[in-house]
């Protein structure tokens, strides 16, 4: 009686990577459409003339939340079995100023980089060399920075609880934030005008 169940999980995980190859595509079409395999246009964030990944992003991360609460509320998801990683404080801010750092020189973060290789850009294939190196020499290495890496553990926290709020109340004001940052970015845009990049 096992072997039918067997089967069945099987089958589940052979779908669950068919809709993981159809959810990156669909990924993929949609950075390609928002501009995000051009370095110029990524790096635009940092120079002020160009705010549209941080407008998208905002905008994708509010969507999603919204869905994840309503799905919540109706009953077609439970929050609870969501996997969250674990946080590990110092490691986790190390981490966002390399990434940062290497944005601004290189113009790509690792999945818009991978985007513009899929559409031949010679600099994204540069850049995605550097980042197979940098995994290489983080695997490598691992032992000289475990301890950073594992240092001030706190578990799988979520900023609203981290917080100390709702979901629902993190979201509103996730909503009002995002809200003053694209008025914050189209007058950033007018102040730092660049017409052709």
């Amino acid at each position: 009686m096992t072997a039918p169940l067997s089967v069945g999980i099987e089958n589940f995980e052979n779908l669950n990577l068919l809709l993981a190859l159809f959810i990156g595509i669909g990924f993929g079409f949609v950075l390609e459409q928002s501009g995000f395999s051009s370095s110029r246009k990524l790096a635009g964030v940092f120079y002020g003339y160009d705010m549209t990944v941080m407008k998208v992003f905002f905008t994708a991360a509010i969507t999603a939340m919204i869905g994840l609460l309503f799905f919540s509320l109706f009953g077609w998801i439970d929050l609870d079995l969501i996997y969250v990683n674990n946080t590990f404080l110092y490691s986790a801010i190390t981490g966002g100023v390399l990434m940062g750092i290497g944005f601004i020189l290189g113009g790509f973060c690792p999945g818009t980089s991978i985007c513009a290789v899929a559409i031949g850009k010679i600099d994204a294939m540069i850049f995605v060399v550097g980042i197979i190196i940098g995994v290489a020499l983080f695997g490598f290495g691992f032992p000289l920075w475990e301890g950073l890496y594992k240092a001030e553990p706190m578990g799988p926290l979520k900023l609203s609880d981290f917080i100390g709020i709702s979901d629902g109340l993190f979201l509103f004001l996730l909503i009002i934030i995002a809200m003053g940052m694209f008025y914050g970015a189209e007058w950033i845009e007018k102040k730092f005008p660049r017409d052709e990049y």
